[in-house]
């Protein structure tokens, strides 16, 4: 029985021979970022249709999932601006989806919180997303599901330790 073929093997079949170039390897890299840019083209449909971006979510994510935060925590975490992050907070802010509350250990801060409507919109959304998710997976039995878990686990285990300073 012959294996179907995806647009990645076609591509790889069309290069021309590359020094150094593993083809297992380039398989397995350009699979994991097709799939990765597929969910989150996914996930920022999902999110549209609830009026919110990637960048909302993570917010609203931090925030349900972490609680309370100043500004500049949550711009630190997320990895942003100041400015981006006081611009995404006036928004979710305007949405009722967050509120500023004058921080408790500082008169001149505030602290920022998901809202009752926040948490009902990133449930929603969530809920929604997830079933697309567990549709995706089904291509895979519960046994490949684990055994794919357990691969990438390796993968991703490689990566920070790495990052770590553990692969120097």
């Amino acid at each position: 029985m012959t294996q179907e073929l995806d647009h990645i093997d076609k591509f790889l079949a069309e290069l021309e021979s590359v020094e150094g170039l593993d083809y297992e390897v380039e398989g397995i890299v350009d699979r994991i970022g097709g799939i990765n840019r597929r969910i989150k083209r996914g996930m920022e449909r999902t999110l549209a249709d609830f009026g919110l971006s990637l960048p909302d979510w993570h917010v609203l994510s931090t925030l349900r999932n972490s609680g309370s935060r100043t500004p500049g925590v949550l711009a630190r975490y997320l990895e942003v601006s100041t400015g981006a992050m006081t611009s995404r907070l006036d928004n979710l802010e305007e949405e009722g989806l967050i509120r500023r509350m004058p921080a408790p250990f500082d008169r001149r801060s505030v602290v920022v919180e998901i809202t009752e409507e926040g948490r009902k919109k990133w449930a929603e959304a969530a809920s929604i997303q997830a079933r697309k998710e567990a549709f995706f997976a089904s291509a895979l039995t519960p046994a490949e599901q684990k055994r794919l878990n357990a691969l990438l686990r390796k993968l991703m285990l490689a990566f920070e330790a790495s990052e770590n300073g553990a692969g120097d």
